[in-house]
């Protein structure tokens, strides 16, 4: 009798051992392994690949409101809430695969009115399990790990929400400042052209200009005074952007005065010499453990076809003294074990058909994950190889503009130059300096975004 409980017990191990789940193996990454070459991209950059945020942003204001962001904001607590779900399901989960032990105790006490005959007492204690399910080929342990995969994409897509929130804010503080320096533009355009048409006025009024020269010079004034207007509506709906990221009112004191500010204080993140990295990007992990979910899915989907075998026993005492409720004789137990099996009909089916159908959905979307992580750095790359030339060739564009407009606007109040010649030249430096400013925040935005797209970010 032993050996046979023996035998059965080690049976019973080696069955429960059993994983109907398809070996998991990583795609092949979609993405080539180097990252791109050619005209539009700089020199191969060595190294560790990615940077934690408070290194690659060193302005002491932008750093406070990240700060801020990361600890208001809604969209993070939101995901924060999820990972807490998910892992209160994942605990679940596991409680499956143990048996729920359950006690009680009660009592019975009858008296006869006018007969002792009919006083009866008796007393019962038991504890036991009910309807505990043996794992033998693996449904509640796949079903477990898909569960714990899950916490882990939920976990991965939380920080892949910290990664886009500290990118996002430091990409709107930035838009601020360039709406700021805009605005600023504006207003000094509208007060260089009000100088303009003063002085063509006046010669106006002496016979010495005509009236075309006169609504010439309106049209500049009214150009920068739409553009003062326009600008001023940005600025407040950059701050309101911030501080809906941010989750809170960013004080005035912590706001950008200007994109000079920043262009010294956000680095340029390394991305390395092959695009590896981009297998630990948080969406394109989020996107792997989403895809070994539904691997586990499949396990238990085929475990499903086999027999469940569930055991419900109950050991206990009873007695019709309470003193003698513990004593020998007392003692009773049962042991009620039960199988079933699936023979015709039922879901199992479809259920392992959806789940397979689901593994591939879940392949393709990881193996697009990879790719789009190799698109948005190549696409940082490429602009980060050329922006260094069209900010250079921007600067001289402005000065050239600037000290033509000077020149023009001289001679035309001399009496030596025209007033088509100023009004022109004057137009072209408003256009340059707009255009200066566009792109200056091109490449502080294309830093914040490389940093994004490698998403390698330890801190986080």
């Amino acid at each position: 009798m032993r050996r046979a409980s023996i035998v059965a017990l080690c049976l019973a191990t080696a069955l429960a051992g059993c994983d109907l789940a398809p070996h998991y193996v990583r795609p092949v990454s979609a993405a080539p392994a180097q990252w791109p070459t050619g005209a539009a991209y700089g020199a191969e950059q060595s190294g560790t690949a990615g940077l934690p945020w408070r290194t690659m942003v060193t302005n002491p204001k932008l750093r406070q409101v990240i700060e801020m962001a990361l600890a208001n904001s809604r969209d993070l607590r939101t995901s924060i809430a999820g990972v807490a779900s998910a892992r209160a399901q994942y605990h679940v989960e596991r409680s499956y695969q143990l048996p729920t032990v359950t006690a009680g105790a009660g009592a019975t006490i009858q008296r006869g009115i006018r007969s002792s005959a009919l006083d009866t007492n008796s007393y019962d204690a038991n504890a036991g399990m009910s309807g505990f399910e043996i794992d033998l080929f693996g449904r509640l342990r796949n079903q477990t790990k898909e569960a714990f995969e899950t916490y882990l994409s939920t976990e991965s897509g939380m920080r892949a929400t910290k990664l886009t929130l500290v990118a996002e804010t430091a990409t709107a503080y930035a838009t601020l400042a360039s709406d700021r320096d805009l605005l600023t533009i504006a207003q000094d355009t509208v007060a260089s052209g009000q100088r303009s048409l003063a002085l063509t006025r006046s010669l106006f009024g002496s016979g010495l200009a005509s009236a075309g020269d006169v609504q010439s010079a309106i049209t500049i004034v009214e150009q920068a005074k739409s553009d003062v207007a326009n600008q001023t509506t940005l600025v407040a709906q950059d701050r309101n952007a911030l501080e809906l990221l941010v989750g809170a009112p960013v004080p005035d004191g912590l706001l950008p005065a200007s994109l000079a500010e920043l262009d010294d204080t956000i680095g340029n993140v390394p991305a390395g010499l092959s695009s590896d990295v981009l297998l630990q990007r948080p969406d394109v992990v989020e996107a792997e453990h989403s895809l070994k979910s539904a691997n586990a899915s499949i396990g238990a989907a085929r475990a499903a076809f086999f027999p469940t075998i569930t055991l419900t026993s109950a050991i206990g005492v009873a007695s019709t003294a309470l003193s003698s409720l513990f004593t020998g004789g007392a003692l009773s137990w049962n042991v009620a074990p039960s199988a079933s099996v699936p023979i015709f009909g039922g879901t199992n089916t479809g259920n392992l058909q959806y789940a397979r159908a689901q593994r591939d959905y879940y392949t393709a979307e990881y193996e697009k994950a990879v790719q789009s992580a190799f698109k948005d750095v190549a696409d940082g790359l490429a602009r980060r190889g050329t922006i260094t030339d069209q900010r250079g060739a921007q600067d001289r564009l402005s000065a050239a503009s600037a000290k033509a407009y000077s020149l023009a606007d001289a001679q035309y109040r001399a009496g030596t130059g025209t007033f088509l010649d100023a009004l022109t030249d004057q137009r072209t430096l408003y256009a340059a300096q707009q255009t200066r400013v566009a792109t200056v925040l091109t490449d502080i935005s294309n830093r914040i975004a490389l940093y994004k797209a490698i998403g390698a970010d330890p801190s986080l």
